[in-house]
């Protein structure tokens, strides 16, 4: 199976669900229903590290690729989710390039970063031997640097030109509340489209993966057009809950 991050790199565009509930057989479920990645969020959703490592391995029996967000400031949690199988991780508020550093250090093996060794049954999911899942792993494990505050965005250069940082992945409602100053949540705004637009066109001119979370349908057409390769867009609760009202009128007589 073609890697996570060749397919990015090459300029497929993958639309990743998004798992909150901590029911691996949900996200299995998801990528059976046609996604091609799935996201178990850690950050926001009820994920914990018995839920992520279940879900690892059934993401890999579906045959879809497999992301995690983790909390804020949990780069130990990084290479974790990295060693249980993860193909992505996506770090929520790195503000600057210390930010930047510490994440990259927990993502990626030496000489790049400071990972520690025990990846086991993430080279028993991947079909590698150690040696292999070593020669690989700096380059084909995304370390995704979520740009959320005008501070992230003023230093972007900076955090993009961290070695071990692959790319960045926006969240456009923290960015609309943080750009307002606590004043509104308005993700799909002009002010935060244009600040989605500016990181786009930042991370593809230092050659990085660019991701985004789609509220909207129709947002993501929008993110492609913008530039971004990764759109994050279907959550499993709402999914549920809106397969099941749909249901439920279309049974009504």
């Amino acid at each position: 199976m073609t890697s996570l991050a060749q397919r990015l790199r090459s300029g497929d565009k993958i639309v990743t669900a998004w798992s909150g509930l901590a029911v691996p057989i949900v996200a299995e479920l998801l990528a059976r229903g046609g996604y091609e990645a799935v996201t178990l969020d850690m950050q926001h959703g009820q994920h914990d590290m018995a839920s992520v490592r279940e879900g690892m391995a059934s993401l890999t029996l579906a045959g879809a690729h497999r992301i995690v967000r983790i909390p804020v400031g949990g780069n130990a949690m990084a290479s974790r989710v990295l060693d249980v199988g993860a193909e992505a991780v996506i770090a929520p508020m790195i503000n600057n390039r210390a930010d930047a550093e510490a994440f990259a250090a927990a993502m990626k093996f030496p000489p790049v970063g400071a990972r520690s060794w025990g990846p086991h049954r993430a080279a028993m999911l991947a079909g590698k031997t150690s040696s292999d899942y070593l020669a690989g792993a700096n380059d084909s494990l995304l370390s995704l640097a979520m740009i959320e505050t005008p501070e992230a965005i003023a230093a972007l250069e900076d955090i993009l030109s961290v070695p071990g940082i692959d790319g960045v992945f926006v969240g456009p409602s923290d960015l609309s509340l943080t750009l307002s100053q606590g004043l509104s949540l308005d993700p799909g705004g002009e002010r935060t489209q244009k600040a989605a637009t500016d990181i786009a066109r930042r991370t593809l001119a230092a050659g990085k993966v660019a991701g985004i979370f789609c509220l909207e349908p129709g947002k993501v057409q929008e993110a492609i057009g913008m530039g971004y390769s990764l759109m994050a867009f279907g959550s499993d609760a709402f999914l549920l809950m809106e397969a099941s009202q749909a249901a439920l009128k279309s049974s009504r007589v």
